[in-house]
């Protein structure tokens, strides 16, 4: 995973703002595919961060259907480590730092509110 800093961000472009997640959710609902969802709220604007598949398996499935990885397990264990909080679902409420490039652009990093620690979804899975 690349490692990233407030000044790293902005020198490749991104604008940090502060967020607040307003919802947490870890479901199967997304084509059988396990995923975890934070919804993210900052000035007028707001966005889902995730989608990522990591498990798969659906409610009713056969047995053999359900699988999930070290990866998927250890990406959410990060981002609750970059919020900084050790219950998955007390992380709604908690404040954290988007990075972004603007209108129509996704959100694949988040940060701690006041460390200089970031999450990337895509150089995470990229490795």
């Amino acid at each position: 995973m690349k490692k990233w800093s407030y000044r790293k961000l902005v020198d490749e472009g991104y604008q940090v703002e502060n967020a607040q997640i307003t919802n947490v959710s870890l479901n199967m609902e997304n084509h059988g595919c396990l995923c975890l969802d934070l919804v993210l709220e900052w000035s007028g604007c707001g966005c889902v961060y995730g989608g990522y598949v990591l498990g798969k398996g659906y409610v009713g499935a056969d047995d053999d259907f359900f699988s999930g990885s070290e990866k998927g397990c250890e990406a959410i264990m990060r981002i609750m480590d970059t919020v900084g909080e050790s219950d998955l679902l007390k992380m709604k409420g908690k404040y954290v730092r988007v990075a972004h490039k603007g209108l129509g652009s996704s959100i694949k990093i988040i940060g701690n509110i006041i460390k200089n620690k970031w999450f990337d979804y895509e150089t995470f899975f990229d490795n």
